[in-house]
């Protein structure tokens, strides 16, 4: 019997080791690719949180300001927040509408209720602050006397990968929270019109 007379199960006697080791090969870079893949996707899904996260905050604060309008000169002259640098909570808790309290004593109260949910103290864990952003710095802008005009929240926060651009507004710029050169810094700003 000739080669080609030959039957075709006997000319394939099987799976060569070759073939076997190419196809470890291949789906082991496939693996190796969707793990990179994974690991980048968590990365970008953390960074969406915080944008999501810094946005609700801003505009709360907004909202806030919004509803006391005849204090934003205490809300804009707060300075930069973040860090706890509001200290303990104000002697007057302003948070019935009906209490006692002065529009700049709701004004100092809100400030302060904020930048607690900005340093993520209204989520703890062993007595520490564990809800938040990280490393979050916020600014608030508009006119120095209050009043009907435009108002901003800016709101700074670590991000994850370094950004080749930096974000042009300067909120948390040199505060050694957002590396080196503040490449990690990230940045949202909520602008709005507020009436009196």
């Amino acid at each position: 019997m000739t080669k080609s007379t030959m039957p075709a199960m006997h000319r394939m006697a099987g799976v060569g080791l070759i073939e076997v080791l190419v196809t470890l090969v291949v789906f082991s870079l496939g693996m190796l690719s969707l793990a990179a893949l994974q690991g980048v996707a968590k990365k970008a899904n953390f960074d969406a949180l915080q944008r999501t996260n810094a946005s609700l905050m801003a505009y709360d604060l907004l909202e806030r300001m919004r509803s006391n309008n005849q204090a934003l000169a205490s809300y804009v002259n707060a300075g930069d927040l973040g860090g706890g640098t509001l200290g303990p909570q104000p002697a007057l808790a302003c948070n019935n509408i009906d209490g006692p309290c002065s529009t700049q004593q709701i004004a100092a109260f809100d400030v302060w209720e904020w930048e607690r949910i900005l340093d993520g103290n209204m989520e703890t864990r062993a007595d520490a602050a564990t809800g938040g952003l990280v490393g979050a710095t916020a600014c608030i802008n508009g006119p120095v006397l209050g009043g009907s005009g435009r108002y901003s929240v800016t709101i700074a926060w670590r991000g994850v990968t370094a950004m080749t651009t930096p974000p042009a507004d300067p909120c948390g710029v040199g505060l050694g929270l957002y590396g080196d050169n503040d490449e990690l810094r990230r940045v949202i700003v909520v602008p709005t019109f507020i009436g009196i």
